[in-house]
């Protein structure tokens, strides 16, 4: 494991909190796998502050398997850590840091395996997906699928480390996160009726959340394999209102639905949007025509469903030494991965029981184990 955390001790240094670059981070993985020869591509964001890396071990004319992890962490803002979040600290067999699970500790474990998956030929590629933004909705990593999408073969298997504590996940909800802006008409309070209290029809549109949530509940729309077993709204944020004798003109209220691979979240948003047109507004229009409601997407991402017959599922029980297939309650970038025809499993060291917490860490355990599966991997690859 020695390589494996001195890799992860050099990746917690950089902070890569989503709202910042994470091009140091990127350029460290460059330079390190420029002097093992391996050569890597590069794609930047609009601004050129963030960027994907691509790397390719082995032949590139076959189909081969993709090695996927998020540079971007959470924020450490306002959590009460006993240790500084980017030094990489070990204590009683546990390495923390912020990144140590989620999931740098993989990234850092496949750095430490490319020399072993070098040393001798590879009959199928290696290919190292590093993206940004994934903690934000998945963003960064639409511009590498984009880039793969293009090219006339696809990966037989992409394994993103999540940390799983190493156990092969096929399957995680999918995820749509909306924002509904409510505009009334202010006046004095105590001319009440005369304005639009932009905070009242809002309610009224977040309680009709909560029963369509609770439809979704149903028994009949369970799968077993999720907890929970069914698809789940929440009203997450919600802003308005100056002071207690104005009557609101604004309402902002974010939600977010969470579906499982079968369902559409977007069913969720069109019984939203109906109630509003058909329910809410004629009695915001009555007092003030000139009200309105807006829906808008903040971010979203497909759910994951891999078939546990598959090859991908095959590859990974032979990987990873199990074939007792689970899923997650978290979301991945998987589903955007499947979306492009790549087949997906999740399988990484560390538990998101530690994750997005204070003293984050990863045990030295799951690092070692998670080597061993990369050294599975290099000996099955070799021709």
């Amino acid at each position: 494991m020695s390589r494996s955390r001195e890799l992860l001790g050099s990746l917690i240094e950089f902070d890569t909190t989503s709202r910042e670059s994470n091009l140091q981070l990127i350029e460290f993985v460059r330079d390190y796998l420029a002097k093992l020869d391996v050569p890597c591509e590069l794609i930047f964001n609009a601004e050129r502050s963030k960027a994907n890396l691509f790397a390719t071990l082995g032949p590139d004319n076959v189909p081969g398997i993709v090695l996927s992890g998020h540079t971007d962490v959470v924020p450490v803002d306002g959590q009460a850590w006993t240790v500084d979040p980017f030094a990489l600290t070990e204590k009683d067999g546990r390495l923390y840091g912020r990144g140590t699970a989620d999931m740098k500790g993989y990234i850092a474990c496949v750095l430490a395996a490319v020399p072993k998956l070098l040393a001798a030929p590879l009959r199928m590629p290696v290919h190292i997906a590093l993206s940004y933004d994934e903690e934000v909705g998945c963003l960064g990593v639409r511009s590498l699928l984009a880039e793969l999408e293009r090219r006339p073969l696809k990966p037989l298997l992409c394994i993103i480390g999540e940390p799983t504590e190493l156990k092969p996940v096929l399957g995680h909800k999918g995820k749509l996160a909306m924002r509904c802006d409510v505009k009334g008409a202010a006046c004095h309070s105590a001319y009440a009726p005369q304005g639009v209290n932009a905070i009242e029809y809002a309610a009224q549109l977040i309680g009709e959340l909560g029963r369509i949530g609770a439809r979704l509940r149903a028994p009949e729309l369970h799968d077993p394999r999720f907890d929970p077993p069914f698809s789940t709204v929440q009203t997450g944020v919600i802003t308005g209102g100056k002071a207690l004798n104005i009557v609101p003109a604004d309402c902002r209220f974010d939600f977010e639905v969470r579906a499982l691979p079968a369902q559409d979240p977007r069913e969720v948003t069109d019984q939203l949007e109906r109630f509003a047109e058909q329910e809410v507004l004629p009695k915001m229009h009555a007092a003030n025509g000139q009200s309105s409601i807006r829906f808008s997407e903040l971010s979203t991402y497909p759910g994951l469903a891999t078939d546990s017959q598959s090859q991908a599922a095959q590859l990974i029980a032979q990987f990873c030494g199990s074939s007792e297939f689970t899923t997650v309650a978290f979301g991945t970038e998987g589903g955007l991965f499947d979306a492009i025809g790549i087949p997906t499993v999740i399988c990484g060291p560390g538990s998101m029981e530690q994750g997005h917490k204070p003293d984050e860490f990863v045990s030295a355990e799951q690092l070692n184990a998670c080597d061993a599966m990369l050294d599975r991997i290099a000996s099955s690859l070799h021709a």
